[in-house]
């Protein structure tokens, strides 16, 4: 049986065609082993060291060189006892005798190193082609390589939510990252990404994220930003938030820090009772306090106003700058009424209008359910108004159920008695010459009060004699230094002062902290897609991946 041409065996002479193609493999071959010595010529890698580390996933004389550098920063990690045995693999490695234990080893360092030593650790096994990671690791991280971050993953393989935070950044649609992945991502993401997140309102107080961030700026910043009502003294000392502490200090009702003409100027002005920044303050209110401030002034035109701003003391210096009652109050509809009523008959009586004064202290009187102080003061006003009519037993009777109340109250009712013994036609002038000038008892601007009235009542001839009636009786009583004569009120000028209080119901909520970030910044993004790097250590495997075609040709 004569054997086939194509056969070629031993001794049998080549078609033409085989021939060629068997030199063209022989060449092939030839140029492949002259490539592999050129190479471990280059890189100091014989042929046998580079067949072991091929076993391990590592093709190539030039891979080993990488492989070392990259195992021993490795090491350096592998420190403690626990990764002893990872210590002793990645040491033989390093002498050249890489085995099975070499992959388990490099997973063990990396699952107690860093997101950020995994991540260089990832990317350098990538560059250097070893085939260490899964086939879908290994997509995933060249789509991350090649700036790709619309890649989807499955939720239970998105563990720090990386990915998901990629492809919201990718679609500049930060709205769209699932609620579900937001305590994944807070207690790592950088700030500036945290704040894209709050501004598309993904992150909003109710996530409380200043609860996943240890240090203490961020935690008081996201506070700041998301709850600022919550921010302490130490927290807003920290972020140096100056507005923060100027509110917190006009609240406290001590000096704000100086900003003069912003929203707490005018409130300390209007908490003065300058009715003229109302219109500018505002200007600078939300709506609602707008409204609440205007129906302050509405009120003022009838003297009546709802309880939350009666009871607001802090406001009470401008509703008496505004407030001209046109009838006598009513002391009790609310303290505010009670007080003015009492001021309201003070004015009237150093104005010497003694009717509409008489009626409005018969409502004083009447209200029996006032402030001990406040009543005696009326009661005191009381006396006075008889004194003044000369029904001095009338008198005496009022200040003795008030001798007690005050000192004054206790030298009126001698004084009342003294003139009580003096024959009615031998009296002296009964009122107080201080309020005859309009001025409180013993006051020392007196003689300059005097001539300013002289010069408006200059005509007024009645007028003019009670002026100087009162002005001899005061100069009389300081050459002789005895004011007993006089008829003291109001018995303490303390209770007729205004609150000296914030408003606080006037003043704005605080503001939260402007965001000191910025957006959508490249550098943060990094840190996110080095985080998606890290989170592919899942597929690190503990054997290498099978060489394939591509590989092979590409690693000879």
């Amino acid at each position: 049986m004569t054997s086939s041409p194509l056969a070629g065996g031993v001794g049998q002479p080549v078609s033409g065609g085989r021939a060629e193609a068997v030199a063209r493999e022989r060449e092939r071959l030839r140029a492949i082993r002259e490539r592999r010595e050129a190479q471990s010529a280059d890189s100091g890698v014989d042929g046998f060291t580079v067949r072991r580390w091929r076993k391990v996933g590592v093709l190539g004389a030039h891979a080993v060189p990488r492989a070392h550098a990259l195992l021993r920063r490795l090491v350096d990690l592998a420190h403690d006892a626990a990764q002893e045995a990872a210590h002793d693999a990645l040491t033989d490695a390093l002498r050249d005798e890489p085995d099975d234990r070499l992959l388990p080893a490099v997973r063990a360092v990396l699952e107690r190193a860093d997101p950020a030593a995994v991540a260089a650790t990832l990317t350098e096994v990538h560059a250097g082609g070893f085939l260490w990671l899964s086939e879908v690791g290994e997509q995933r991280l060249t789509a991350l390589t090649a700036g790709d971050d619309t890649l989807t993953v499955p939720g239970s393989e998105d563990s720090s939510g990386a990915f998901a935070l990629l492809a919201a950044s990718a679609t500049e649609e930060m709205a769209a990252l699932p609620p579900r992945m937001l305590p994944r991502v807070l207690p790592w993401i950088p700030m500036s990404v945290l704040d894209d997140l709050i501004d598309a309102g993904v992150a909003g107080p109710e996530h409380q994220p200043w609860r996943y961030r240890a240090e203490e700026t961020e935690h008081a910043y996201l506070k700041a930003r998301l709850a600022p009502d919550q921010v302490t003294d130490e927290q807003a000392t920290v972020l140096g938030w100056t507005v923060w502490e100027r509110r917190n200090a006009f609240l406290a009702g001590g000096e704000p820090l100086p900003s003069a003409g912003d929203v707490y100027d005018l409130l300390e002005r209007v908490a003065d009772g300058d009715a003229s920044v109302v219109k500018e303050l505002e200007r600078e209110l939300p709506r609602d306090l707008v409204l609440r401030l205007r129906r302050l002034l509405d009120g003022a035109a009838v003297g009546n106003w709802d309880r939350d701003i009666r009871e607001d003391r802090g406001l009470w210096r401008l509703i008496f700058a505004l407030w001209e009652p046109k009838a006598a109050v009513n002391p009790s509809r609310s303290p505010l009424h009670a007080l003015m009523a009492l001021r309201q008959a003070y004015d009237l009586l150093c104005m010497n209008d003694l009717a509409r004064a008489s009626s409005q202290i018969d409502k004083l009187v009447s209200y029996e359910a006032a402030d001990p102080a406040c009543r005696a003061e009326a009661l005191n006003f009381h006396a006075y108004t008889l004194l003044l009519q000369e029904e001095v037993d009338a008198a005496a009777v009022v200040l003795e159920g008030i001798r007690d109340a005050h000192e004054r109250a206790e030298a009126n009712l001698r004084m009342v008695r003294r003139r009580r013994a003096v024959p009615r036609n031998d009296r002296p002038a009964a009122s107080n010459p201080y309020l005859d000038l309009g001025l409180p008892h013993g006051a020392q601007s007196w003689t300059a009060r005097y001539r300013d009235l002289r010069r408006e009542y200059v005509r007024d001839v009645d007028m003019s004699a009670r002026l100087n009636s009162a002005m001899k009786r005061i100069r009389d009583a300081e050459r002789d230094e005895d004011w007993s004569g006089f008829f003291v009120l109001p018995l303490d000028l303390d209770v007729f002062e205004l609150p000296d209080e914030v408003p606080v119901t006037l003043v704005p909520p605080l503001a939260p902290l402007i965001r000191r970030t910025t957006s959508h910044s490249p550098e943060s993004l990094g840190l996110v897609r080095q985080r998606a790097v890290a989170d592919l250590l899942p597929q690190l495997l503990n054997a290498p991946r099978r060489p394939d075609r591509n590989t092979r040709t590409h690693t000879q």
